[in-house]
């Protein structure tokens, strides 16, 4: 099974665009991105020096079209990877990338979102000095309370020893003089801390923004910074991609639920290696391969052969009459609707419990029960169908 992942701010590095671009095809793609934008990425990718790119405004939008564009370059026809990908997830900004190439959201919103979320982010770093340092080793739990000790956020949780706390310059010079045993600090060159409390005022921007952005059922799970869970309802991946901007990034539970989907293979967008660096150590056995220059794309394609899926059913039904499990635990049903009962729009239908917690279904949309796909008290597993609906108001 087949995980596309998209890596955060962070791994740009100069010039990286510059081998790409020799393709025609995708510099008129870069050139209709950077209009969208309204910023010049080819300059940004291939003439710009290493501090011009860190600016929070430039690097993420950077980030979001090249992922895109090199998606593009992998599936030229964008319904061939419906068939092959199991499931998308994006670090921190790259969740944009992962929600416009699953088609929640248009490549087009993906940029406006993004090219307004580096602003609001940067203009939110401003106004207060903060930071981010690395924490890298230790006890998990042990690093932990040392970071509430200090009043600092756990921003990124990217698995096994490495987590980057954020705080204020004062938490963060706390911390230095005071670091948890046997964990290395590695202070980061960012301008604030991101997916932390000091972030509050560019959700406010984005919120605003995303209430104009149309959204669709995913075509491809969508898993969740927020939770690890997949998300398969466009409103609802909107709105984490929204509120995660203050919250802090869990990438370890990111990948706890790749392996309950049963992966094999995870390729990574450019610019790649941040992420399958992190997943050689954490997800033993599961195999990498990290896209960074266009001369891999026949062996990228030659992976993705080996690790693609059959069609799922986000695919092979429509995907507006699906409801899905967020994660791997047993189906608890509760509604008494049964085959031609309408169930109201925002119902709760069920929940899924695990051995960390027990998650609510909700039906965004409401509708008429077509067919229950579990019964109550079944094992399930991220992304399975769990119940079909039909619209209110749209003919049989």
């Amino acid at each position: 099974m087949l995980v596309i992942v998209a890596p955060g701010q962070g791994a740009q590095t100069p010039g990286f665009l510059t081998p790409w671009l020799e393709n025609p095809t995708f510099a008129e793609r870069l050139g209709w991105l950077s209009a969208v934008a309204g910023m010049d990425l080819v300059h940004y990718g291939t003439e710009a020096d290493a501090d011009t790119i860190r600016d929070t405004a430039v690097a993420q939008p950077l980030l979001v079209a090249s992922g895109l564009l090199a998606a593009l370059e992998l599936f030229p026809h964008p319904a061939d990877a419906f068939g092959k990908i199991g499931a998308v997830a994006g670090h921190s900004v790259g969740e944009l990338t992962a929600a416009a190439g699953a088609r929640a959201i248009t490549a087009e919103s993906a940029m406006v979102l993004v090219r307004e979320r580096g602003r609001a982010m940067a203009a939110a770093a401003a106004q207060t000095p903060t930071s981010m340092t690395a924490v890298l080793g230790g006890d998990r739990d042990e690093v932990l309370a040392k970071l509430e000790q200090h009043g600092l956020t756990p921003a990124n949780d990217n698995g096994p020893g490495q987590i980057v706390a954020a705080g204020t310059a004062e938490e963060l010079a706390a911390l230095a003089d005071d670091a948890p045993a046997k964990a290395r600090l590695v202070p980061l060159s960012v301008a604030g801390a991101f997916h932390t409390r000091h972030m509050a005022p560019a959700v406010d921007v984005l919120g605003r923004l995303a209430r104009s952005v149309s959204t669709h059922d995913a075509r491809i799970p969508i898993i969740s910074n927020r939770d690890g869970q997949v998300v398969h309802d466009g409103r609802d991946a909107l709105k984490r991609i929204v509120t995660q901007v203050s919250n802090p990034v869990r990438w370890d539970l990111c990948m706890e639920t790749m392996l309950d989907l049963g992966v094999t293979g995870i390729l990574e967008m450019p610019p790649a290696g941040t992420l399958t660096g992190i997943a050689k150590r954490a997800l033993k056995g599961v195999e990498t391969f990290a896209l960074k220059t266009p001369d891999q794309l026949d062996d990228a394609r030659a992976f993705i052969e080996k690790h693609g899926v059959a069609p799922s059913a986000m695919d092979t039904a429509p995907t507006w009459r699906m409801l899905v499990a967020p994660a791997k635990g047993t189906f608890k049903r509760g509604v008494d609707a049964e085959e031609g009962d309408a169930i109201p729009a925002d119902a709760t239908i069920g929940s899924v419990a695990s051995l960390r917690d027990e998650t609510p279904v909700t039906a965004p949309h409401g509708g008429t029960v077509v067919e229950w796909l579990v019964e109550d008290g079944d094992l399930v597993s991220p992304g399975q169908p769990l119940i079909r609906l039909h619209p209110e108001g749209v003919p049989s």
